[in-house]
């Protein structure tokens, strides 16, 4: 009944069977994507190679490590960026349209992945401050490809795929983490063909060949790529209806683009939306009427997400490191610099194929099916079983005959990340508020998570370092060992399973619908 009194533009997205447009849709949005998980992953196949480089100490018997200080800002500054990008466009999304911010997010996180790998300076303390500098701006348009590619996703699909859209565009971050592996394996076997360093217990200024230094640069600069080949075709995107319509309130333009992308005849219906334009007092963001319709609401979708962040970006920023505890990457000075970034680059690679990649396109494929509350609940459930299954018996996983078996529980945690909350965690937000606030709701739980995430990163730096302050990295002081950290995890999944009974269930229902516009619709109706 509520469809009836829905503007018949939005009633026609709702029905619409899916068309080739979906597809360029989800693959306009879904490249950002691509190139956000590539950027913000990629840092962590180089930052041992950047220690090798700058942080050199003779007569060491392990390679230059970064210091505590500057791995946390190297690792985190675009996370810090990714947060402000959220807030500030999804804001602006909401402001001045989706469209019209959409192109400036990914030129952005051109003209900023270019510079990041051109990072300049004669000594290590300038390399490192610009590269900060740059990765900041990166992470800035990074951060505000999350409310907007959600948004325009959510808001062009029709109500029986819109989960399946919205989680495939999300899905593009698993293939980008995967190009970053196999882009770093392909730079770093070219490079070592032709440097053949010794290993560093051989002859550690050797095993850091000059070449290293074009190493880790052009693996940053590759993710300008993507981003560029897909800027035409988003300014090439018409506004959103439900922007025009509902926000705008050009229900002649929202009919007039949403006809030529449908090929049928849309009724404009603008003295309905010239009536809610009426209206002297819709209630603003964070009124007293949008807390009791909607405050619990963004309190669950911003605490689930920032529960998962912080367990799955220490996961992902980190795993180097956790497979070097169980030795599964061997000792750095075994390797020479090149040797090494192939070497971390390939246990990526296969996580991401063999979980993470999986994961993401199981959601897509059930999302729809079994709803986004149930996959959400399934997630949290299992990440904490298996978090708890490597932590309480860690030292039996340590033992080299069952590193395997630790690396597949490890990479069944990131697959129930996948199929399960990372993935919804990002699609409901962008369903269950009115469209003039969802861009800037999606912004701040987005924002909620990359807090998480930065809690994660650098949280974990120091949470995960040996209990013995002896057996400590260089500069950390003792932490509470990685058996601790993963105990702590446990607990922050468990949570972020309980904060998930504060999400509504969006399945199979128009936006309207989940937002209560059409109640406004309604009023406008009965009381014009």
């Amino acid at each position: 009944m509520a469809e009836d009194n829905n503007l018949k533009v939005l009633n026609a997205l709702d029905a619409a069977k899916t068309q080739w447009y979906h597809f360029t849709a989800i693959i306009i949005a879904g490249m950002g994507f691509f190139t956000d998980a590539y950027d913000l992953f990629c840092i962590s196949l180089v930052t041992k190679m950047l220690g090798r480089i700058y942080y050199h100490v003779d007569g060491s018997a392990k390679p230059g490590s970064l210091p505590p200080n500057v791995s946390a800002a190297v690792n985190g500054v675009a996370l810090c960026g990714t947060l402000a990008g959220q807030l500030f466009f999804g804001w602006l999304g909401d402001k001045l349209g989706r469209k019209k911010v959409y192109g400036l997010t990914l030129m952005l996180m051109c003209l900023c992945s270019i510079a990041s790998g051109l990072s300049f300076g004669s000594e290590a303390k300038s390399v490192m401050a610009t590269l900060c500098f740059f990765r900041f701006w990166l992470g800035f348009g990074i951060g505000g490809d999350y409310p907007l590619s959600a948004t325009i996703m959510s808001e062009y699909a029709s109500k029986k795929t819109r989960g399946a859209f919205v989680a495939a565009v999300f899905a593009m971050q698993g293939f980008g983490i995967l190009a970053g592996g196999i882009c770093a394996m392909i730079v770093s076997v070219a490079f070592e063909a032709r440097s053949k360093a010794p290993a560093y217990e051989i002859n550690p200024i050797a095993s850091t060949p000059p070449e290293a230094d074009y190493v880790w640069r052009i693996i940053l600069m590759l993710g300008a790529l993507p981003a560029l080949l897909t800027y035409y075709w988003r300014q090439k995107m018409p506004e959103t209806a439900r922007y025009t319509a509902l926000v705008a309130k050009n229900a002649k333009q929202a009919a007039a683009d949403m006809s030529k992308i449908l090929n049928v005849e849309i009724e404009a219906e603008q003295q309905k939306v010239d009536q809610i334009a009426k209206k002297k007092n819709p209630y603003g963001l964070f009124s007293r009427e949008f807390l009791s319709r909607h405050g619990l609401h963004l309190l669950g979708t911003a605490s689930t997400w920032l529960l998962l962040d912080i367990a799955f970006y220490s996961q992902n920023l980190f795993q180097k490191d956790i497979f070097s505890a169980i030795g599964w990457i061997p000792p750095a000075k075994t390797m020479n610099a090149i040797k090494e970034v192939f070497t971390i680059a390939r246990a990526q690679t296969l996580i991401a194929l063999c979980s993470t990649v999986p994961g993401y396109w199981v959601t897509v494929a059930l999302i729809d099916i079994i709803g986004r509350f149930t996959i959400q609940l399934i997630g949290f459930f299992f990440m904490t079983v298996f978090m708890f299954a490597l932590a309480f018996p860690y030292h039996h996983w340590t033992k080299p005959e069952n590193r395997i078996g630790f690396v597949v529980m490890y990479s069944l945690t990131f697959f129930f990340a996948n199929f399960g909350p990372n993935s919804t965690t990002f699609v409901v937000p962008a369903e269950i508020f009115p469209a003039r606030f969802r861009s800037t709701c999606h912004g701040i739980s987005a924002a909620a998570g990359k807090l998480g995430a930065i809690v994660g990163a650098f949280g974990f730096l120091y949470l995960a370092q040996n209990q013995d302050p002896k057996k400590a990295e260089a500069g950390y002081p003792a932490g509470i060992g990685v058996k601790n950290s993963l105990i702590v995890l446990g607990v922050i999944n468990l949570l972020g399973l309980l904060f998930t009974f504060l999400v509504p269930e969006s399945k199979g229902k128009s936006l309207e619908e989940m937002s209560g516009e059409n109640e406004e619709l309604n009023k406008e109706e009965a009381f014009p």
